[in-house]
């Protein structure tokens, strides 16, 4: 917005003499970086006042478990209000109108992404925890299969919103495999490899369908631990920061060798906000957490990641940045596979995984400092596996 808002008044800034003050925001990096302070501070300034609200509203968390001594251990998280996504989510899509270019189609698409899955993810909150604490026999919750026919819908829309922005735009089509140079090195102008493969539409649609599901609901799943998810989040949104820088600059593509998509770099201020968000929420969300984000944050968080990895095609490298998430949600289905295969055996103690290591004795703060270290090395061997093509 005021981006935008500094385009319309050039002339008069101009003549006003505050042309060259605030000239910096047309500064992509500036914005982005900016956006990362004020989401923060938006969080921070807000947090207090959200937390007594659910309080107030009763909206708090319960411990449900299926495993007794895992219920025991989590006892003391009762009651925690939840729903915390809204303030999270708020602070992102408030920082991204206020920094980015809302007239580019990306940045636009983000936020409807963003959007659509808080609704999805407030609705199921509010099912759970509102509505069944009031009304004994209501559902808990959505159920599993509309849930899924929900993510299934948005990632149509993204996978279609995307064909149809990148038009004839190969590139914009490819699968990006790590290794494999997008691009012919050598050659000045920006030639397509003959080892690239161009996906067609339907294969285009069902990897972004994959994706935008596999990711909300991975970062779901993980949002388990205080301060787990929206620490995982943080680190992948920097990584997504860089990603994008690249992927707008078509010099940085070309030497990079990685696909170059026109307008892509100004999500990097959605990243940022993210980042900012997510480093805001944790004042708040650290062990003992005062608040949990709920579906109503883990969902379009995770949803905006795998968004903005399908538009600059970086699914790969996001699945090794986004390493921590695929744990936890590999290690629930190989758990209830397992179970259902061998009639009541585990693989782990509980799963998600990270209650099997908490089960066995490590701290709650051990285990979430612990990934926090990992989504970290995973995140550098993504961006260093950039120049090993």
């Amino acid at each position: 917005m005021l981006f935008n808002l500094l385009q319309s008044m050039d002339e008069w800034l101009d003549s006003a003499g505050l042309y060259s003050f605030l000239q910096v925001l047309y500064q992509r990096e500036f914005r982005a970086f900016t956006a990362v302070v004020v989401a923060f501070f938006i969080v921070i300034l807000l947090g207090k006042p959200l937390i007594r609200a659910l309080i107030k509203l009763k909206i708090g968390d319960r411990a449900e478990f299926n495993h007794e001594q895992l219920n025991a251990m989590m006892k003391s998280k009762e009651n925690t209000p939840t729903m915390g996504g809204i303030l999270l989510m708020g602070s992102v899509i408030a920082t991204t109108l206020l920094f980015a270019d809302l007239f580019n189609q990306y940045v636009q698409l983000l936020l409807v992404v963003m959007c659509m899955f808080t609704v999805l993810g407030g609705f199921d909150d509010y099912l759970k925890l509102v509505a069944g604490n009031k009304s004994p026999g209501s559902r808990d919750g959505l159920y599993r299969w509309e849930k899924l026919l929900f993510q299934f819908g948005i990632g149509g829309i993204v996978a279609f919103m995307v064909w149809r922005y990148t038009g004839d735009n190969d590139v914009a089509h490819s699968l990006t495999l790590p290794f494999v140079r997008t691009y012919i090195p050598g050659v000045e102008t920006l030639t397509l490899s003959p080892n690239v493969i161009v996906l067609g539409g339907t294969a285009f649609a069902v990897i972004s369908i994959f994706m935008v599901m596999l990711m909300s609901n991975a970062v779901n799943i993980t949002d388990g631990l205080d301060g787990l998810a929206p620490g995982t989040v943080m680190i992948a949104s920097f990584a997504m920061m860089v990603l994008c820088y690249i992927a707008g600059s078509p010099d940085l593509a070309g030497f990079l060798l990685m696909p170059y998509i026109e307008g892509s770099a100004e999500m990097m201020v959605v990243a940022g906000a993210t980042a900012g968000a997510c480093l805001g929420f944790l004042w708040f969300n650290c062990h003992p957490a005062q608040v949990f984000m709920g579906d109503t944050g883990s969902l379009a968080l995770g949803g905006l990641l795998a968004t903005i990895a399908i538009i600059i095609r970086q699914e790969f490298l996001l699945l090794i940045i986004g390493g921590i998430f695929l744990l936890e949600i590999g290690s629930s289905a190989l758990q209830i596979g397992y179970y259902k295969a061998t009639k009541g055996k585990r693989i782990f103690t509980c799963a998600p995984i990270h209650h099997h290591f908490h089960h066995k004795g490590w701290s709650e703060s051990k285990v979430v400092i612990r990934f926090w270290v990992i989504a970290v090395i995973l995140a550098m061997i993504a961006l260093v596996s950039i120049k090993l093509r």
